[in-house]
């Protein structure tokens, strides 16, 4: 359902995007507490919605999850889908592609796992990872990563005309946040496996990432599939913010009971 209040975080189809522009701490506001019991009502409103999502089989909800390290992809999968059945909804992982996955084109791994119908995908990380670490770290030629824009906004196009409705977020962390957080698996014995030396070579390209960021949601945020910024620093905005659009996006389903397959009047269990 459409929400006004929303629109702000949204990427407008041939915008030009300047993320220093957007705020990393917006919290419109909210008061912390009624904001969390708000997030659990949505959680509870979502678990109804994907049940029936499921049932109704009409529909299939794809959302793909974006971030620099530490900006909180799985925390959000964690906190906004908690209470959902696990036997309709999917997170898909992309980690480095295999030598099955390199011997075809960048988007055969990525189309076995968008949803059926019924079914919530989640992308944590996605075909995105190839428009921004190709880029950054020089894995391909500038000529051959930017084909893939076009190539990424016929593939979503597709899978919306074909029943698909697709959330993109963009988790938007600040440099000093992320400082933060990696600081904190450093200093917490419980959350050193989290980090890695990698990290810290990934955070001195921080700049070369916002700008593949920026491109990418300047070219690829379309009509048919518009992209997300949310703000990332404060973890309990971005899951009510989050968990609003998921909610929003279900309920403009107008999702249906189905049909009971035979006549159930008069029917009683011995």
């Amino acid at each position: 359902m459409y929400d006004p209040s929303l629109e702000q975080f949204l990427v407008r189809p041939g915008s030009t995007v300047d993320l220093n522009a957007w705020a990393t701490d917006e919290d419109l506001d909210l008061d912390r507490s009624e904001a969390e019991k708000e997030t659990k009502a949505h959680n509870r409103r979502l678990e109804a919605l994907q049940e029936q999502l499921y049932a109704d089989k009409r529909h299939r909800l794809l959302v793909v999850i974006q971030a620099t390290d530490t900006g909180g992809k799985d925390g959000t999968i964690r906190h906004v889908f908690d209470r959902v059945n696990p036997a309709g909804v999917k997170v898909a992982g992309f980690k480095k592609p295999t030598s099955t996955e390199l011997a075809r084109d960048y988007l055969w791994r990525i189309h076995r796992h968008v949803p059926a119908d019924g079914e919530i995908v989640i992308f944590n990380r996605s075909h995105y990872e190839d428009v921004l670490v190709v880029r950054v770290h020089d894995l391909v030629p500038p000529e051959r990563w930017r084909r893939r824009y076009h190539h990424i906004r016929e593939f979503e196009r597709l899978l919306v005309e074909e029943g698909t409705t697709i959330i993109k977020l963009f988790l938007h962390l600040s440099k000093d946040e992320q400082k933060d957080r990696l600081q904190a698996r450093l200093d917490d014995p419980d959350k050193n496996w989290k980090f890695s030396v990698g990290d810290l070579a990934e955070r001195d390209h921080w700049d070369d990432y916002q700008a593949a960021f920026t491109e990418a949601l300047e070219r690829t945020s379309t009509m048919w599939a518009p992209w997300w910024v949310i703000p990332a620093d404060r973890k309990w905005f971005r899951n009510h913010l989050v968990s609003r659009i998921v909610v929003n996006a279900l309920e403009g389903m107008h999702l249906e009971w189905p049909e009971p397959e035979d006549d159930l009047d008069g029917i009683t269990i011995p």
